[in-house]
């Protein structure tokens, strides 16, 4: 299948552009971008024009930030393109609860990806935990946003999400392998005296069955990144690391190898078969946890943050 890849930045050229290339079921079509581009595919600066000219591009995957995605997501839509969209697929919920009613009534295809919940170990680990009675369970989140978004304003402007743009990541992987529902009752975020959005968060959840649940996030980790979900039940320990690429259970390692490799190849894979079946998957329970963050959290004012 054709398609057209809008937003030619890091994760793009990190991600997305392998994944396409890598895979027996697309071929990368076209790029909008206002500055990047990728070698021998033809390239556009104006969205608009693209779905003009580009009838047999049926496919678009937005790789741009939340803010300005609505609009390009809206206009693919009414031009009756199927959208696969970066994690978090809006700025806010009502965003996305209209995209998905704007996609159902054109009939087109629409997928909020979670890239996280695709990591290696996933799937073993929400097995695992099915039936199981849960104790405790903390998250650690510690990365340095000087080396994943290097000079990248927008993330800490309103509507980047801050330190929840891979927070996002952990919560997106919880509401995966959790098999019971949990709630946001308390957070406190920290933000740059010089920032709209969090640098570092702490955050307690409600488990139904009384369990303690709490999340740690870090934007200034200066060491090597902490990815953790360490979960204690009635019978064991399950260590979930590396951002769902590696499982322990009890400090046993879980060896098994996935079929398909890579978080991202995934993706692309789930996106072949919802556009075969007309489908729609747009789950937003991690975004509502942090919707829940920003609504609930107290807010502590941290010393500046300058790059």
């Amino acid at each position: 299948m054709e398609i057209a890849l809008v937003g030619i930045g890091k994760i793009a050229l990190d991600q997305h552009v392998p994944a396409i290339s890598e895979s027996p079921e697309w071929r990368l079509s076209a790029t909008v971008s206002r500055h990047g581009s990728v070698d021998g595919v033809p390239s556009y600066d104006d969205f608009a024009q693209m779905l003009a000219e580009r009838s047999d591009i049926r496919v678009v995957s937005l790789c741009l930030p939340p803010v300005p995605r609505f609009d390009y997501a809206e206009t693919a839509i009414r031009a009756g393109r199927h959208v696969m969209m970066e994690k978090p697929p809006g700025a806010t919920l009502s965003e996305c609860h209209a995209l998905e009613a704007m996609a159902r009534a054109h009939r087109v295809s629409l997928y909020a990806t979670w890239h996280s919940r695709q990591a290696d170990k996933v799937p073993a680990a929400k097995a695992w935990l099915a039936g199981k009675t849960l104790r405790k369970l903390t998250v650690i989140w510690r990365e340095n946003v000087r080396q994943w978004h290097p000079g990248q304003d927008w993330i800490l402007e309103a509507g980047g999400l801050g330190v929840f743009d891979p927070g996002i990541n952990a919560l997106s992987i919880l509401t995966e392998i959790l098999p019971d529902p949990i709630h946001l009752t308390s957070a406190v975020l920290s933000f740059p005296e010089n920032r709209d959005t969090p640098i570092a968060a702490e955050c307690q959840f409600h488990h139904p069955a009384g369990a303690e649940v709490s999340m740690v996030l870090d934007f200034l980790e200066p060491g090597e990144p902490t990815w953790t979900i360490r979960a204690e039940t009635d019978q064991s320990v399950m260590v979930l690391e590396n951002g769902g690429g590696k499982l322990a259970i009890d400090g046993k390692v879980d060896d098994s190898v996935p079929g398909l490799t890579g978080e991202y190849p995934r993706l692309y894979a789930q996106m072949a078969g919802l556009v075969a079946k007309g489908g729609i998957d747009m789950d937003l329970s991690p975004m509502r946890h942090v919707s829940d963050a920003f609504t609930l959290g107290r807010r502590v004012i941290v010393s500046p943050f300058d790059w």
